[in-house]
């Protein structure tokens, strides 16, 4: 049997000369739900991303054997 949990980050745009300031926000903040989530035993096995106005919202969805 799986165990199943999702995890939503929202990353809002502003206004910068860093065209890439999401990209490396983001960066951090996904690496530490990875890192916090692996040692609970889960793996990440899809993620996806939408976008809506200003915020820009990364799902990540993990699994573990139970």
């Amino acid at each position: 049997m799986k165990e199943y949990k999702v995890e939503s980050l929202i990353f809002y745009s502003k206004v910068t000369l860093d065209s890439e300031h999401i990209a490396k926000k983001s960066k951090e903040d996904i690496q530490v739900k990875l890192d916090e989530y692996a040692a609970n035993g889960y793996r990440l096995v899809s993620t996806n991303s939408t976008n809506f106005g200003l915020a820009i919202y990364v799902h990540l969805y993990f699994e573990k054997d139970i």
